[in-house]
């Protein structure tokens, strides 16, 4: 083993995630930048891994110029450009990363990353976003306006989908450590792996924000256009209530969303940061619909002293607290029953018939965001990575002594 860092943390550790990318480039990537940061200020740089990667040719990037090794995805046609279509193979693919030369490892997952193989020797930390998705609880919703099922092809994904289960579950039983990003994750590692983890959110960015800015009348909704998202319902509703609302965001329900939108309902598509920041200092309330495993823009919202309207199920739970005559002076937001039109429609008439905006003090719904910061996370992180690695330690030299005596 080489030489310990002042903190007895090894040399040589391996940071994997599943693809460095600009066309996919959220707030999984920003967790292992924030990791790959703490480490190299415990002056044990890790060495980084993933199936694919351009992002290091970025001038802009946070990698630009850095080494990562990658697998034999990135020499396939369109490979870099594409990786999520070779799907079947990306199992296979992260198995043949190399790691031997690390004790520890650590793996940031939402696919494939935690299936990395490793030895009894070596400490296999995963932070896991999320359970694969589409292959468990959310498939259908996936499915539902697939391109493959409208060209006949469903049932191959379905089959390909039950494979990929099998060996999300396998893979699970390698990993030693689990860090889940929320309780709602948490619940889904237990209901599909039958593992423990520890919660530990994941960073958010707060300092980006402005929380003092007058508010304005529209809501605004900031995301990915995919169907898990629900923007659909939030269109229906606003459309109903004559509301104003501001989509930002682009994917492959855009063009679907566009043709529902009522004459109050704005579709931005893809903004800059700058413009994102602008709207979520400004607007009334934000509004989610969706079911995340943790949600990183409703806590850049609270971060800019917005209000959030969110559906009342997954990682909002841990972030969102929900307004009633108990909870007035602490909470950050109104959240709704069901995943319904008519829910989300009396939860904004509720708002909007009790000037929540005026009532929600934004300078306690920035200071709540705070809690979730990228400093709050190192120290969390840096913590338990130290304690189990001590542990680990000291089982190694438990089974030496067992074996020389």
């Amino acid at each position: 083993m080489s030489v310990s860092s002042p903190l007895d943390l090894p040399r040589d550790i391996a940071l994997v995630h599943e693809w460095f990318t600009p066309r996919s480039s959220g707030g999984a990537e920003n967790v292992v930048k924030v990791i790959d940061d703490l480490l190299t200020e415990k002056k044990s740089q890790p060495d980084l891994f993933s199936l694919v990667n351009e992002e290091n040719l970025l001038k802009s990037s946070w990698l630009f110029n850095r080494k990562v090794r990658t697998s034999f995805i990135q020499q396939l046609p369109f490979g870099v450009t594409h990786v999520q279509k070779f799907l079947p193979l990306l199992p296979f693919a992260i198995e043949q990363l190399d790691l031997g030369a690390y004790p520890l490892v650590i793996s940031s997952s939402h696919l494939v990353a935690k299936g990395v193989l490793t030895s009894p020797d070596q400490l296999h930390i995963s932070y896991v976003h999320t359970p694969v998705r589409y292959a468990w609880d959310q498939m259908n919703i996936y499915l539902k306006r697939s391109f493959f099922r409208e060209i006949g092809l469903g049932p191959l994904i379905r089959w390909q989908l039950h494979v990929l289960r099998q060996w999300d579950q396998l893979s699970s039983l390698r990993i030693d450590y689990l860090l889940a990003n929320s309780n709602f994750t948490a619940k889904r590692i237990w209901k599909y792996w039958r593992r423990r983890s520890e919660v530990l959110h994941p960073p958010v960015n707060v300092n980006r924000f402005i929380w003092n800015k007058p508010r304005e009348d529209f809501y605004l909704s900031v995301c990915r256009l995919v169907p898990n998202k629900r923007v659909d319902l939030l269109i229906r509703a606003f459309n109903r209530l004559k509301l104003p609302l501001i989509v930002v965001g682009d994917g492959v329900e855009k063009t679907y969303l566009e043709n529902i939108a009522g004459p109050t309902v704005q579709i931005l598509g893809f903004q800059s940061a700058d413009k994102i920041e602008n709207l979520m200092s400004q607007c009334r309330a934000f509004v989610y619909a969706g079911i995340e495993d943790f949600g990183i823009a409703p806590v850049e919202a609270m971060a800019s002293g917005a209000p959030v309207i969110a559906y009342g199920k997954g990682g909002v739970l841990d972030t969102v607290k929900c307004f009633n005559s108990n909870t007035a002076k602490e909470a950050t937001g109104l959240l709704f029953s069901d995943q319904t039109v008519n829910s989300l429609v009396e939860a904004v008439e509720f708002f909007k018939e009790k000037q929540l905006w005026k009532t929600l003090n934004p300078e306690l719904i920035r200071y709540w965001a705070n809690s979730f910061s990228q400093d709050s996370f190192k120290y969390s992180l840096e913590k338990t990575i130290m304690r189990v690695w001590s542990e680990h330690m000291n089982s190694c030299d438990i089974a030496t002594s067992d074996l020389s005596s």
